[in-house]
């Protein structure tokens, strides 16, 4: 990475960090700092915007209900490409943010090949080589950046139909139509993945920590790295103090 983009990207994270802290409770880890919280909930403000006036304009006689939360239906046309410009603009900045965790390597083939038992709950603790993120994580984050150039590239000639023309606009908006599925799938599954499917996952994005035994759960390798330990060992240990007959669900609660 170009050295003068680490220390933009450095410098926003500083400022934005000043203007907020993380509390750590006994047994908790930090997962998320404020920066990285404000960036996601940006990106989340800017894509429920750009989704809700893309559906506005893509069926108004099915979603006319939306177009009076943006001012009618000529506003909703106006404000849907800003929306998205804003989204693609704070989600550049999560880009910056989180690029050396989402690198794809070996283990994420790993545990691509295992992805039935995680979606089935199968072991108790992920294994050893889990990291910060896992290979679905990963997955999910780099369909966002695909798309959010897909974006771009194609709302552009929609944005101008007259500068770039007709057939320009009707492949823009089957681009752009793909793209919206793809980002709509992944919110849903991301919405599921971090409330009910996994229970203490939303706090890390709105206390920024995490429970230890969230932790070794579910990202043994990072919980070695800021907590010193072995997962597997805390994970028994936990285990053998809970009451005969609990539940040995992998999933913790809060």
């Amino acid at each position: 990475m170009n050295t003068a983009i680490e220390r933009f990207d450095e410098s926003v994270r500083r400022r934005v960090g000043a203007y907020g802290r993380t509390v750590v409770r006994a047994g908790e880890l930090v997962r998320h700092p404020v920066y990285t919280r404000v960036l996601h909930w940006s990106v989340a403000v800017f894509f429920i915007l750009a989704l809700l006036s893309g559906f506005a304009i893509y069926s108004p006689w099915l979603y006319h209900w939306l177009t009076p939360l943006f001012g009618g239906g000529a506003n909703t046309r106006l404000l849907h490409p800003w929306f998205s410009l804003g989204f693609v603009a704070v989600f550049a900045f999560q880009f910056l943010n989180w690029l050396g965790p989402m690198i794809w390597n070996a283990d994420d083939r790993r545990w691509t090949r295992r992805v039935r038992e995680y979606v089935t709950n199968s072991d108790a603790v992920e294994p050893d080589y889990v990291d910060f993120f896992n290979a679905g994580q990963k997955v999910y984050f780099w369909a966002i950046v695909i798309s959010a150039i897909v974006f771009v590239i194609s709302g552009i000639p929609m944005w101008f139909p007259k500068t770039f023309g007709r057939p320009a606009v009707d492949i823009g908006y089957v681009l752009h139509d793909i793209a919206a599925i793809v980002m709509l799938i992944g919110f849903i599954v991301h919405l599921y993945e971090g409330t009910a499917a996994q229970p203490g996952t939303f706090q890390a994005m709105t206390r920024g920590t995490v429970e230890q035994r969230w932790a070794w759960t579910h990202h043994p390798a990072w919980y070695r790295r800021a907590a010193g330990r072995d997962a597997h060992t805390d994970s028994e240990r936990a285990r053998a103090r809970q009451p005969q007959g609990a539940s040995g669900d992998r999933r913790p609660h809060e």
